[in-house]
């Protein structure tokens, strides 16, 4: 168990939150579905809690590389997200759990905008650096459970105004700089969470939503999805990396927001079938995506020790 916790790759923290994430969006259709796919993400998350007490270096080498250390708050944003599903069971715990993970987000933004901010290389920017720096927004998302509205549109706020700093500096680094290493190249799929996560964040905290918002969050939303779709025929075809993590919370908060839309839509009196499809192709895909990568994962994992038991 200690050789195998040693090799855990910590980008599997995208996992971890996807599975939550995917828990919670088809909870409504399937309540066991919910609590299993939200038990795997628990194991994962404790696993690397374990990992990062038994060998805390790898906690300090990971936060050295651009890329696994700007997908470090995918550990904090999934603490938040499980903390949805120990609630009504134990809110209190659940409540210390959402705070720890909130503080700790926040934590590791101030950390990495000192060593990769203030010593700025545009060769260091990746796209996961929306998940630094919007991914925080999953508290907007969450907040309202513990009665923390007006907190959760403050992060709104600091989430939209972070999008918009970041995006025009992460397209001039992916299309006009390039020169992504390919075990990074399937992060280009973050493209499709930050809007999302807004819109879904916003839905979720702001009890007067202005349809202008909504809109124009739902817009972006949906049309870096769809560029992240037509990234994927190419991102399928490469060898497997643990940055294949990036296929599944992206695609699952984008379904989430693009369901909490129509249902907004809805009650403006607003139907439309081409949303109800969009809507249904979106779910399906999510939830592909994540059984493909929990599988994709299941089989490195099977790899490794098979390698181990055949060194021994």
């Amino acid at each position: 168990m200690k050789r195998f916790l040693k090799t855990l790759p910590l980008p599997i923290s995208g996992l971890m939150l996807g599975l939550a994430a995917l828990g919670n969006l088809l909870g409504p259709y399937a309540g066991g579905l919910r609590y299993f796919l939200g038990s795997i993400s628990a194991l994962i998350f404790l696993s690397l809690i374990v990992k990062v007490l038994l060998f805390p270096k790898s906690l300090r080498e990971g936060f050295d590389n651009p890329v696994v250390g700007s997908i470090f708050p995918t550990f904090t944003m999934g603490g938040m997200l499980l903390s949805t599903y120990i609630n009504p069971y134990f809110p209190a715990g659940a409540f210390g759990l959402w705070v720890l993970s909130l503080v700790l987000n926040a934590l590791i933004i101030v950390l990495f905008t000192k060593k990769y901010v203030l010593n700025f290389s545009i060769k260091k920017v990746f796209s996961s650096y929306f998940v630094m720096y919007v991914g925080i927004v999953v508290a907007s998302v969450t907040a309202p459970l513990y009665g923390l509205e007006a907190l959760g549109q403050a992060v709104f706020w600091f989430g939209l105004f972070a999008y918009l700093l970041w995006l025009p500096i992460v397209i001039y680094r992916v299309f006009w700089v390039k020169e992504i290493p390919e075990a990074a190249k399937p992060i280009a799929i973050i493209f499709a969470a930050p809007a999302s996560l807004l819109l879904a964040g916003y839905l979720s905290s702001f009890p007067e939503k202005s349809m202008g918002m909504v809109v124009f969050l739902g817009s972006l939303g949906l049309l870096m999805t769809v560029f992240a779709l037509s990234q994927m025929p190419k991102m399928l075809r490469l060898p497997f990396y643990p940055s294949y993590s990036a296929f599944t919370f992206p695609f699952v908060i984008s379904a989430i927001a693009f369901n909490g839309m129509t249902g907004y839509f809805s009650v403006q009196g607003i139907e439309n079938g081409a949303l109800d499809f969009i809507r249904g192709f979106q779910i399906a895909w999510a939830a592909a995506m994540v059984l493909y990568v929990l599988v994709r994962f299941g089989m490195l994992f099977q790899k490794q020790a098979a390698l181990q038991k055949e060194a021994a």
